[in-house]
């Protein structure tokens, strides 16, 4: 297996196989397979591909149809963790404080509590996202003093990565001295033998606006009633109403996202899922509403 073969392998690129059939006068390749000279690049593209970026290449599926536009996997998970607190930590602040029976109340205790969690979920996520890029810097210079000081036993670490495979000998040891003396040893070492990926220079940005926006608007969503009854009760029968619908749906949803969306299995999960919010965000309003009942009753309010 040569290198170009063993790339191909890591990276999903499909191999065209080569008839050895034609005769002497034919090509081996058909026309729109064949390498093309890029007059401005002064170079071959392989086998009619544009010698576009890998992310480009990456967004043509195998029939040659681009693929959708995909949300980052990061991303999701941020608004996730802001939409499952915000859907139901103010949901169960705003069903206790109801118990107290003034609307105003319930109003500025919600929003109180909805600006500063808002601010303490995203600082969460800004903190987090910084400590995960510095533990990939220190991770990285950690690799490079290790390839200076000890080359021999980052080697065999990279030999390791490929005997899973099963490679000719000749193969392994073709590359493994090939990556002793590349510049991408280090690249190579921190994704395929660390599995670390660098971090986005604005994740740490990105992860605290996503996980502060989510909260807060999944947090309103239960107190945007309260603005419009003059009694508390009427108020919270709505809240809940849209407090289960709004539940259901983020967990049927987030359910869905994991496991897709066509047939009868997929559809029944997400429904468990749903099902799996409202009780837990109820759970919680139940819980709230309890202690603080309980508490009123002890103090005479």
């Amino acid at each position: 297996m040569s290198l170009v073969g063993l790339k191909n392998f890591f990276f999903h690129r499909t191999v065209i196989p080569i008839s050895r059939d034609k005769g002497p006068n034919q090509p081996l390749l058909p026309s729109d397979h064949r390498p093309k000279y890029d007059a401005a690049l002064g170079e071959r593209t392989s086998f009619g591909v544009e010698n576009h970026d890998i992310e480009s290449q990456q967004t043509v599926g195998s029939n040659g149809s681009k693929r959708g536009f995909r949300i980052d996997p990061r991303t999701i998970s941020d608004a996730t963790i802001g939409l499952s607190d915000g859907l139901t930590v103010p949901f169960a602040l705003t069903a206790g404080l109801s118990a107290l029976g003034n609307t105003k109340v319930v109003v500025f205790g919600g929003l109180a509590e909805l600006i500063a969690g808002a601010i303490s979920m995203g600082l969460g996520g800004y903190l987090g996202a910084k400590s995960e890029a510095q533990s990939y810097k220190t991770l990285k210079e950690e690799t490079e003093e290790l390839i200076n000081s000890n080359p021999d036993l980052v080697v065999q670490g990279v030999t390791e990565v490929f005997e899973p495979y099963d490679l000719p000998k000749h193969t392994l040891a073709d590359i493994t001295d090939h990556l002793a003396n590349s510049d991408k040893l280090v690249d190579f070492v921190m994704k395929f033998e660390h599995c670390a990926e660098e971090p986005a220079s604005t994740r740490a940005l990105k992860s605290a606006s996503t996980i502060a926006l989510a909260y807060f608007l999944g947090g309103f969503l239960p107190l945007f009633p309260y603005f419009f009854v003059d009694e508390v009760y009427q108020g919270l029968y709505v809240s809940i109403g849209l407090m289960v619908l709004a539940l259901f749906a983020f967990g049927y949803v987030k359910t869905c996202v994991v496991v897709g969306w066509n047939g009868g299995r997929k559809i029944r999960a997400g429904c468990f899922g749903g099902v799996q919010m409202v009780v837990v965000g109820g759970a919680a309003a139940g819980a709230a509403m309890g202690l603080v009942q309980l508490f009123s009753q002890d103090s005479g309010v």
